[in-house]
């Protein structure tokens, strides 16, 4: 029971707290209610039943005689005075007047026992299976005894009814808890909503977003330090994506000295010992990386800092896969039967590099892309297969981590990638509204399928920081 209450949340949690403290007092006043009202019920009913009984008896005794027989006190006792519900015994020596439904085996053997000491008394018991109260008082002139039985059923049931009344007004007290119980959770949990709400956006990007005024005084402290926490984030990591875009930029222009100088020596390979060559194109493979990594590096501070915007265009899907397709002869374009034109608004550079990445990602640890296949419904997605070793299901989300390079990716080395691209890949899909994943073939056979979605309706906006 603790695991599975524990498994619910906050606000489920106080809900049924409030439901449990609702049936709780429900319980408690239920009883306390039903034990006041039997004591009220039955002593009333006791003590009316035993003032009758005392005058009937007193009014029996005042009328006998020494010489009255049986006969002559069924005759005085079709006079007395009836409670409703009640009836009466009465001994005469050796001889009893039974009661209309009663007779001398339905009294209680301790009352019976009791009188015969010529004390009087009264008992709650069952008489033929049901309740009821029985007086005896013994006539001290006499040797006689007076008993007088009244029927509780009728108590009985009014607190059967008013058990009833109760466990329904218990029910809905308790409904009515849980009830009260699930908005005050709503209430007391709708700041922490916004924390969270402004804590998503910001991880989503929106590094701007900050929590309004509340209207407690304990609450602004805690939107107050949020706002503090999400303004130190958001200059922390401006300053960084400034710095990586300073050092980027740096870079450039003794990069570009180096990529001059490079070409020069190029042009003159043929002058070059076989040594050289080889260390020329060393250098060359090097440069080339370093200058993607470079470029790559300046698009990424832009995602950092917000300043990252699409350049939209009408673009018509199907010959732009087309064209991609074109470029490499052995993949092949698998495309929805009957598929004219698609056309969607998109950054056509962005989109481009993310097919450029993907393919090249695919060439560098798979041995190349095989199929290039687009589907859409209410979204679009393009999906690009290999036939390689496969990602591991484990690495499926970290590979499109910046610098991640997974367990395929091998060592830093010739032909290696920056480990960008599929960083820039979310980055730019994401831009578009859109995401990306990887998953297994469809088909069974070894290999990775990563899967683009793009919206079909017009994205709404240009930058990131308008989502």
């Amino acid at each position: 029971m603790a695991d599975e209450t524990s498994r619910l949340g906050l606000g489920n949690r106080i809900a049924v707290l409030f439901a449990v403290g609702g049936l709780l007092v429900s319980i408690l006043l239920a009883l306390s209610t039903l034990v006041l009202t039997r004591r009220q019920l039955i002593e009333s009913r006791e003590g009316a039943a035993a003032a009758m009984a005392v005058a009937n008896a007193t009014r029996l005794s005042n009328q006998l005689t020494p010489d009255s027989s049986i006969e002559d006190i069924q005759a005085i006792a079709d006079s007395l005075t009836r409670l409703e519900g009640g009836q009466r015994i009465i001994r005469l020596g050796n001889d009893w007047l039974p009661a209309p439904e009663l007779n001398r085996d339905d009294l209680p053997p301790s009352l019976v026992l009791r009188l015969s000491g010529r004390t009087a008394g009264q008992v709650l018991a069952p008489v033929r299976g049901q309740p009821h109260f029985v007086v005896g008082i013994p006539l001290a002139a006499f040797d006689a005894d007076y008993y007088a039985v009244v029927d509780l059923m009728e108590v009985s049931e009014t607190l059967d009814d008013l058990r009833i009344i109760l466990l329904g007004a218990g029910a809905a007290t308790t409904v009515l808890a849980a009830l009260l119980g699930s908005w005050a959770a709503r209430r007391m949990l709708r700041p922490l909503r916004r924390v969270r709400g402004a804590a998503e956006a910001i991880a989503g990007g929106r590094l701007d977003t900050r929590l309004g005024p509340q209207a407690d005084p304990d609450l602004d402290r805690l939107s107050d330090s949020f706002n503090e926490m999400a303004r130190a984030l958001e200059e922390r990591i401006h300053r960084d994506a400034r710095f990586a875009s300073d050092v980027s930029h740096e870079l450039r222009s003794p990069l570009t000295t180096l990529m001059a100088g490079v070409g020069v020596l190029e042009a003159r390979r043929d002058e070059l010992s076989d040594r050289s060559r080889i260390a020329l194109d060393l250098l060359v493979e090097d440069l080339e990386r370093f200058n993607r990594l470079v470029n790559e590096m300046l698009e990424i501070s832009g995602y950092d800092a917000g300043v990252a915007a699409l350049d939209l265009t009408e673009v018509d899907l199907v010959r732009f896969l087309r064209a991609t397709a074109a470029e490499d002869p052995s993949l092949t374009l698998v495309l929805p039967p009957g598929t004219g034109s698609l056309v969607i608004d998109a950054d056509k550079r962005r989109l481009a590099r993310v097919m450029a990445n993907l393919l090249d990602n695919a060439r560098r640890h798979a041995g190349g892309s095989t199929v290039l296949s687009m589907e859409h419904d209410e979204v679009i997605r393009i999906s690009v297969e290999d036939e390689g070793p496969g990602i591991p299901v484990h690495e499926r989300q970290e590979i499109f981590d910046r610098f991640a390079r997974g367990s395929a990716g091998g060592r830093r080395g010739a032909g290696g990638g920056t480990g960008l691209g599929l960083s820039l890949v979310t980055e730019d899909l994401r831009l578009h509204q859109g995401r990306v994943w990887v998953e297994d073939r469809v088909d069974g056979r070894s290999g990775a399928r990563f899967v683009l979605e793009l919206p079909l309706t017009p994205l709404v906006g240009k930058s990131e920081m308008e989502w």
